[in-house]
């Protein structure tokens, strides 16, 4: 499943985060490595993607990162995509 999906519902696929809300605070890093059963500089450099895309963003607070959804991103670029693969007549 892919991050944006997880990160989607983060009540659903993340319970067990103690450290913070997931909902509120957003998923820390290693638990999404985890949840995409990969490595965690593997997970970083997907989440680091995202993030110069804009798709996320992240938070420290202490020593880990959370990542949390940028709606409003998603949301143009996927109306920005159907203009681009619109069929013109």
């Amino acid at each position: 499943m892919g991050i944006l999906r997880l990160l989607a519902e983060p009540e659903k696929h993340f319970v067990k985060q103690w450290s913070a809300d997931p909902v509120e605070f957003g998923v820390c890093m290693t638990l999404i490595a985890e949840a995409l059963n990969v490595a965690q500089p593997t997970a970083s450099r997907h989440l680091d993607i995202l993030k110069q895309a804009q798709l996320i963003s992240v938070r420290k607070h202490q020593k880990w990162s959370y990542c949390q959804r940028n709606e409003v991103a998603i949301r143009e670029y996927h109306h920005w995509l159907g203009q681009e693969l619109a069929v013109t007549k």
